[in-house]
């Protein structure tokens, strides 16, 4: 009676020759444990897979699957065998020396699982939604695919340590702890990009504007929106072409007015002067061309620009080169067809006054319609 409780209790003490022989028993078991699970997997886990995803009848399940899982098949199940003999090992009493084992193959089972996220969370992103996007005919905004990807693998990271952590009795806040004094100096020193990347954000939440958007900020900076990134926001401005990059806690906390949101007529007139002028003259001709236009509805002057620029040809002559841009906003077809005759009678208007003047010119227009709704 008391040998079958001792055989039956925990502390039984075993002789050292007993212990080795059920350390290999246990050894053999598992390793023929692993070779029977193995070859079962490599032979049906593919056809598992591919009946699931046929049941779900759906052809975006198949094709997601065939792009991002099916070229990592293979490691997939090196992962799932792996993990089935860890399993079986940590629920298993085992000496010392194959606790060491298990420690080493859950440590490789957690790298494996990591690498094969990131390739995983790679092909969703750089394949499959690139691909959806692209065949949409949406835009793209690569810096937010970026980020997008730097999360899900920062979480992939958290994730698996988390678990090993768990399963091995790693008391991981304790180690945090230790840290934090190396944490708090960072953090200090990260201040202001976390600052960045929060106002980043707050942008992408709020939306006021997006790729592509031309917008006009209070500092005067008008342009296309070329890219908003983690820190910044890159802007091509209109007439000098040139970009300008504003950091995105400036964006975020100003008055954004977005163009591309209103219905609009964006008229540049390009003015040729075959000769040097005196800043005199550059004035005049700047306040007979706001004269002209002072009275029509709808151009909003606060966006007018003229901009003078001194150049020198090859044969060495000088000329003035002057740009006009005016925006007419307005909001019916009528209304904007009205509009878009009286800024080609202020046109007129402004070439019969500089010809009144007896200055020789040379005369270049393009207009840009972006029909898209606005109430004014």
């Amino acid at each position: 009676m008391n040998y079958g409780s001792d055989v039956l209790g925990a502390n039984i003490d075993l002789p050292e020759a007993l212990r080795a022989s059920t350390a290999l028993l246990l050894g053999t078991i598992t390793f023929l444990s692993f070779l029977l699970v193995t070859g079962l997997s490599y032979l049906q886990f593919p056809k598992i897979a591919r009946l699931f995803s046929t049941s779900l009848s759906s052809t975006e399940v198949q094709g997601i699957y065939q792009i991002v899982v099916s070229p990592y098949q293979g490691w997939l199940n090196w992962i799932v065998v792996v993990t089935i003999t860890d399993i079986i090992l940590l629920n298993v009493p085992l000496p010392i020396w194959l606790r060491l084992f298990e420690f080493l193959i859950s440590f490789l089972i957690a790298l494996n699982v990591s690498f094969l996220g990131f390739k995983l969370i790679t092909k969703v992103f750089d394949s499959y939604l690139l691909g959806v996007a692209l065949e949409n005919k949406d835009k793209i905004n690569s810096e937010l695919l970026v980020l997008a990807k730097f999360i899900c693998n920062a979480l992939v990271v958290l994730i698996v340590i988390f678990i090993f952590a768990q399963t091995h009795q790693i008391n991981v806040l304790g180690l945090i702890a230790s840290l934090g004094v190396g944490g708090v100096a960072i953090a200090f020193a990260s201040q202001k990009v976390l600052e960045q990347i929060l106002w980043s954000i707050v942008l992408y939440i709020d939306r006021p504007f997006t790729v592509d958007d031309y917008i006009h900020l209070p500092d005067s900076t008008l342009g296309r929106v070329e890219s908003i990134g983690w820190r910044s926001t890159k802007i091509r401005l209109s007439g000098k072409n040139t970009l300008v990059i504003v950091p995105n806690s400036q964006i975020a906390q100003s008055s954004i007015e977005n163009l591309t949101r209103a219905r609009r007529v964006i008229s540049i007139v390009n003015l040729t002067f075959f000769r040097s002028m005196s800043e005199e003259e550059k004035a005049l001709i700047e306040q007979l061309i706001l004269d002209s236009t002072k009275d029509i509805l709808g151009i909003d002057h606060r966006l007018t620009q003229i901009r003078f620029e001194d150049l020198t040809d090859a044969s060495k002559q000088d000329y003035v080169q002057t740009q006009l841009i005016f925006y007419i906003l307005g909001a019916a077809e009528s209304s904007m067809e009205l509009r878009q005759n009286l800024l080609e009678i202020a046109r007129e208007n402004i070439i019969e006054r500089l010809q009144d003047y007896g200055l020789d010119f040379n005369f270049e227009e393009k207009t840009l319609e972006i029909a898209q709704p606005m109430n004014i």
